[in-house]
């Protein structure tokens, strides 16, 4: 059997070698959402639409965002809308593998948040009556999050 010396070898199959290996190095960075993603950007959608409804004290999601309902359901405005919204639609256009772990993980920990502040709304302040409880915005906020969450779980362990 003869081996194929540097001088012999043909620079079209070098040059289809490394576009093979930069293809292959671009495929393994990447996600393919499918049907994923459309469910994801329809909870993105509802969850922005959950922004606008009441919150804490009848006051909308957004205005969390100035310390309307206290520190815990600011909390949870930040972290839903930074990873449930912006990190989720960073991950949809760009599709990188990275992003769908820092939206899992950001969703689950906005997820822990969301049940602070739904509980922070229903205890009692100082005065020891309950409190008015959590607006329908928070708890469809919540639902989104965990959504997200366990979809982005899927992406995320999806890539082999």
């Amino acid at each position: 059997m003869r081996t194929v010396t540097d001088d012999e070898r043909d620079p079209a199959v070098d040059e289809l070698g490394a576009d093979v290996d930069a293809a292959v190095s671009r495929a393994a960075k990447t996600i393919e959402p499918g049907r994923s993603g459309f469910t994801i950007s329809v909870v993105v959608f509802v969850a922005l639409v959950a922004l606008l409804l009441p919150w804490a004290g009848g006051e909308p999601g957004w205005r969390m965002f100035a310390g309307d309902g206290g520190a815990i359901p600011l909390l949870f405005a930040s972290t839903s809308s930074l990873f449930a919204i912006l990190a989720s639609a960073a991950a949809l256009v760009t599709r990188r593998w990275w992003l769908s772990w820092i939206c899992t993980v950001g969703c689950w920990v906005s997820s822990v948040d969301g049940m602070l502040a739904i509980w922070s709304q229903q205890s009692s302040p100082v005065s020891g009556h309950p409190g008015a409880g959590p607006g329908f915005g928070m708890i469809l906020m919540l639902i989104c999050v965990v959504v997200l969450a366990v979809q982005w779980t899927r992406l995320a362990w999806s890539r082999s």
